[in-house]
């Protein structure tokens, strides 16, 4: 699939024009879907140099994107046509009901795999009633 994937209130929290604190897990569940195949989309207010710096901070947590602000590499965007991104899937914090965790965002794109873990993700632990009877 392709995936385009907003940048502030999405992968980072919403500090614009900063760049915020990853929301957790973002960079690891986007190189989890990068792995699985999928093309990730860069799908951004941002222009300038706030999109450069976005695309560095990505670049430096260890994330290419297959495209910026456009549905393939080498479009050009000549203002004849849509700004409309090209993609099978659209992950935004704007969303009706906001945005989901990293977790259950994977989740839905992989359902057959239930919810990933991750590395230093804390440990759920068992309530009493489990504990005691182990349902």
């Amino acid at each position: 699939m392709k995936i385009a994937v907003d940048f502030d209130g999405t992968i980072v929290e919403m500090k614009y024009p900063h760049i915020g604190e990853e929301r957790p897990f973002a960079f690891q569940t986007l190189k989890m879907l990068q792995r699985k195949g999928h093309l990730l989309i860069l799908w951004t207010y941002r222009k300038g140099k706030e999109l450069e710096e976005a695309v560095e901070y990505c670049r430096q947590n260890g994330l290419e994107f297959y495209a910026v602000n456009q549905s393939y590499p080498e479009e050009q965007f000549d203002g004849s046509v849509s700004r409309k991104i090209d993609a099978d899937l659209f992950i935004d914090d704007c969303n009706i009901g906001g945005i989901k965790s990293w977790g259950e965002i994977y989740q839905m794109i992989h359902p057959s795999e239930g919810k990933p873990t991750y590395k230093g993700e804390p440990k759920k632990k068992k309530s009493f009633m489990k504990k005691m009877f182990g349902n």
